[in-house]
């Protein structure tokens, strides 16, 4: 028998058919990589998710719909809030608390429009279960200091929940002439990223200052959470990758390699070294 580890996947959801799905290339990107992905139960049960947590050896946080407006760290008892180098593995007390969706409510849209954009990006739909998931998951995780690897609403959402700040809705807020939410086919590259030096995405692609990538979003990062640090930017400095240095692993990515990773190694690339990653090389 191989020694695979065991990759948990967020899941994505359609709420015109109510189920859950996923996308096929994020499990065979993973499979490539040689990890084993398993797409994790849509739950807020904080004793499941706790167990997933310690079972599973590295988590990916997939796209999907916009973050909600009531995800970021709880005020803690001194009236500040905690930061991305406050939760560590050292049993750390850790925002846990489930977001509340009394503000959202239940996503509105036909099965079609639900599922295309929990695909990707561009959406108005919330979700506040993947919310909620998400903001007890997340802390369980880093407090095991396990890899994490956040692609699109991925990187958002842990932004967000760290305390960053996001742009809701770039082409109103931040206009520009780089094309944030490109037409399919979605394997195809919509424009370039630059990579910060000394980064370990730099290092990933070393001797290269810009690659191309995907792209299909309408939020983005616009402050980073403290105790984050950018690891590349788009032409009009949107920002397109984070990493954590305190963590053992922990990186994000704006763009979608689960889309690229048949016709981009550098995206099969990232992958690769978070599989790497939960196999603890």
């Amino acid at each position: 028998m191989t020694d695979r580890p065991m990759i948990a996947v967020t899941p994505l959801m359609d709420y015109g058919r109510d189920s859950l799905w996923m996308l096929p290339g994020y499990m065979d990107a993973v499979l490539r990589a040689g990890g084993t992905p398993v797409m994790l139960p849509l739950t807020d049960d904080a004793d499941a998710v706790e167990e997933c947590a310690e079972r599973f050896d590295a988590f990916l946080f997939t796209g999907g719909p916009d973050v909600g407006p009531d995800v970021g760290p709880d005020v803690g008892p001194n009236g500040t809030k905690p930061d991305a180098d406050s939760i560590t593995g050292s049993g750390a007390t850790l925002p846990m608390t489930a977001v509340a969706d009394s503000k959202t409510g239940s996503p509105a849209g036909d099965s079609t429009a639900a599922s295309d954009a929990g695909a990707t990006g561009r959406s108005e739909v919330l979700s506040p279960e993947r919310d909620r998931m998400e903001s007890l998951l997340l802390p369980a995780v880093m407090q095991l200091d396990k890899p994490i690897l956040g692609i699109c609403r991925g990187i958002q959402f842990i932004n967000r929940y760290l305390g960053g700040t996001l742009w809701q809705d770039l082409p109103s807020e931040h206009p520009s002439a780089v094309e944030h939410h490109m037409n399919p086919p979605y394997d195809a590259f919509g424009h370039s990223v630059s990579l910060v030096p000394g980064t370990p995405l730099a290092a990933l692609f070393a001797g290269r200052s810009e690659i191309a990538v995907n792209s299909y979003h309408h939020q983005a990062v616009r402050e980073p959470a403290a105790g984050l640090e950018v690891m590349a930017t788009a032409p009009d400095g949107v920002i397109e990758a984070l990493w954590r240095p305190a963590s053992r692993f922990l990186w994000a990515v704006q763009w979608h390699p689960e889309f690229l990773y048949c016709v981009d190694t550098r995206s099969q690339a990232i992958f690769d070294v978070f599989v790497a990653a939960a196999r603890g090389e």
